[in-house]
This record gives C-alpha cells, sequence and structure tokens, in this order.
C-alpha cells in the first residue's frame, strides 16, 4: 500500500482524532513550537500535505494568504468542508500545480514522512519558492520513529533495536480515549532527512529539537524535529 492511500483509508478516523480539542500533541505545544520557525505572512504560502486542514485554519487566522495542497481526495474534502473559503488543492507535494517562485512559504508540518515521494516534494518546494523563500518542515524525530520505550514505566529504557540508519515503513496503530489510529510514515536518519534538501539547494537556517510535554519520560528523546531553509 501506498503512503497516499494509507492516510486515504484513515482520513475519516483523522479528522475525528485532529478536531478533538486538546486531544493530541497539536494544540498543546506543538502548532505553537513550530509557529515560531515561521516568517511572518507574506504574498503567499503554500501548505503542502495539509491533511484536514487544520494548520491552514490557524494559519488564515494569523494572516497567511495560504493554499493547502494533499494528495488524498477525503483529505481535501474535509478541509474544504470546514473552510468553504479556504483554497484547497488535490495534487501530489511532488507535483505541485504552481508556476516556479509563486510563493515566498512552503510548510510541510507533519506531512514529508507520510509521501511517497518526500525527495520529489523537497525538489518541488525549491522549485515553487522564490529566491529567499523559506522551506519549514515538521516531522517526527528520526530517534522516535527509529526506536520505542520499552514499557510504561517513566525510567523505561529507550532501545533502537533496528538500524537506525536503514530507511523503512511502519504503522503504529493507536487508541486514545476511544478514537482508533493507524499512523503509516517513513523513517529516515537525521542525514536522509536533510540531505534532499542540501542537494536540492536549501541552506539550513534553524534545526529544533522538540521534546514531549506530558510526561517525564517524553522529555528525555525528542519527539518532533523542526527544520526551516532557505532557497539560496
Amino acid at each position: 500500500m501506498t503512503l497516499r492511500d494509507a492516510w486515504e483509508a484513515e482520513a475519516t478516523n483523522w479528522v475525528v482524532w485532529a478536531r478533538r480539542v486538546g486531544h493530541d500533541s497539536y494544540g498543546k505545544f506543538h502548532r505553537d513550537a513550530f509557529l515560531e520557525l515561521l516568517p511572518p505572512p507574506g504574498r503567499r504560502t503554500l501548505d503542502v500535505g495539509c491533511g484536514e486542514g487544520r494548520l491552514t485554519r490557524d494559519l488564515t487566522a494569523l494572516g497567511h494568504r495560504i493554499v493547502a495542497v494533499d494528495a488524498s481526495p477525503s483529505m481535501v474534502a474535509y478541509a474544504r468542508e470546514a473552510d468553504p473559503d479556504g483554497e484547497y488543492v488535490l495534487a501530489s507535494g511532488a507535483e505541485l500545480p504552481f508556476e516556479d517562485g509563486s510563493a515566498d512559504l512552503v510548510i510541510a508540518f507533519m506531512s514529508l514522512q507520510d509521501m511517497d515521494d518526500a525527495d520529489g516534494a523537497v525538489r518541488e518546494a525549491w522549485r515553487v519558492l522564490e529566491p529567499g523563500g523559506r522551506f519549514c518542515i515538521a516531522l517526527v524525530h528520526p530517534l522516535n520513529s527509529g526506536g520505542k520505550f520499552e514499557g510504561d514505566e517513566e525510567d523505561a529504557p529507550f532501545v533502537v533495536r533496528d538500524s537506525y540508519f536503514e530507511r523503512r515503513r511502519y504503522a503504529d496503530g493507536i487508541e486514545k480515549d476511544g478514537i482508533v489510529m493507524t499512523f503509516t510514515s517513513d523513517h529516515r536518519s537525521l542525514e536522509g532527512w536533510l540531505r534532499p534538501l542540501e542537494e536540492a539547494g536549501f541552506l539550513l537556517e534553524r534545526v529544533r529539537e522538540i521534546p514531549g510535554t506530558h510526561r517525564a519520560r517524553s522529555q528525555r528523546i525528542p519527539l518532533f524535529l523542526h527544520v526551516r531553509a532557505v532557497k539560496r
């Protein structure tokens, strides 16, 4: 199954998960940490891999002139339903239907790891950005996706049993407060995620490792990776 098909199959579950107030890290701390990475609103922001559109809606409220893109038809339909005045486009991140240099900010918030051609999406971000434009990314941190806690105790060891360097697909089935989701994504090493930016011509400006906040053990390792890069 492709990553696109996996997320299309989970679209309804994701809407329930994402729209329950206070249910996950997004509303608790992750969105605010990511917003610190972004430049002020400019002439055009592209949200690539927008899902059901919660970040798009928040950025619109903050003044961004935004166009959102997702490869899942159901995700785009749910986003349009929640935001009838927004602009939501059905397209792959690796084949963006926009002209060269048509944006000054491209965002991939928790979406590159869920794209079948993430390297192509990085190249497309570079193409559609104007010189000096920014590409801001949030990912599951490679350490987080590369291993796991072996137990529920706060002092449980965190163990990497498979190769950290090997690129692989994984699926995490999670039940929380009666909502069941399967998150299907690709694991890469830190270099595996950053090298495509280097090869596309981006210059890294900021790299941030974001710990969790809800449990002491989640502060022992980074949960998310935030990156801001500029088109040279």
